[in-house]
């Protein structure tokens, strides 16, 4: 498998497993655990495929962009990092082996925060390189640019994405846990999960939505 198409499945697969973490209450503990430590290992892996981004910080203009892209993917690296360890002394499973103990309570908090703002800025992150995403899919489905008025028709779709992905970002209270308001996040075990994924890939959608906003106000961004 080519690089440039490792990166991509990697990406996908990544972006997948965090949106199905956010619905811990639909799967149990098991299920959430395997699959966080799968994509924290994907997350090591995009970092590997693009470990040439780091030296290129040294190089090139230094432009507002490409700050906020290095901070967006330092804090994600933070994030990440927080939900290693948080989830390490969770484990009940995965890595219950290493009999580690004691810490649960602050672990717990730093994991339920960790896991909101991770979320928000893998759509973010995603965002800032929507363009190049979009690129790579047209040339491997052999699709043609799009048209201007197909790309207007796109941009008001993902506009009214981002506008309900919004009323989600506060309906279901991300600011209290974002900034640690409740040392519990409330969960409808009754709910849909098809409501529930719903909600949270349009919530993703908006802050993919502002992330390509502002990439493209500003120029491209490259990896």
């Amino acid at each position: 498998m080519r690089q440039g198409a490792a990166r991509g499945v990697v990406d996908l697969l990544m972006t997948l497993g965090l949106w199905f973490l956010m619905g811990y209450h639909l799967w149990g503990e098991r299920a959430h655990e395997w699959v966080g430590a799968g994509t924290l290992a994907l997350f090591l892996v995009h970092h590997l495929l693009n470990r040439r981004w780091y030296p290129a910080l040294a190089r090139g203009p230094r432009t507002v962009l490409r700050r906020l892209t290095a901070l967006v993917n330092g804090l994600l690296l933070l994030d990440m990092a927080g939900l290693l360890i948080s989830g390490v002394l969770l484990s009940n499973h995965v890595f219950a082996f290493l009999g580690l103990t004691g810490g649960t309570g602050t672990a717990r908090l730093v994991h339920m925060a960790a896991s909101h703002w991770g979320f928000l800025l893998m759509g973010f992150h995603l965002g800032l390189h929507w363009g190049g995403v979009l690129a790579r899919g047209r040339r491997w489905l052999a699709l043609p640019p799009p048209s201007p008025r197909r790309a207007r028709i796109g941009t008001l779709l993902g506009a009214a994405v981002a506008v309900y992905g919004l009323t989600v970002f506060f309906r279901r209270d991300f600011p209290t846990y974002l900034f640690l308001r409740s040392q519990f996040v409330f969960l409808d075990f009754s709910e849909s999960p098809l409501v529930f994924y719903g909600d949270h890939l349009a919530l993703m959608g908006t802050f993919v939505f502002l992330g390509w906003a502002l990439a493209r106000r500003r120029g491209k961004v490259s990896v």
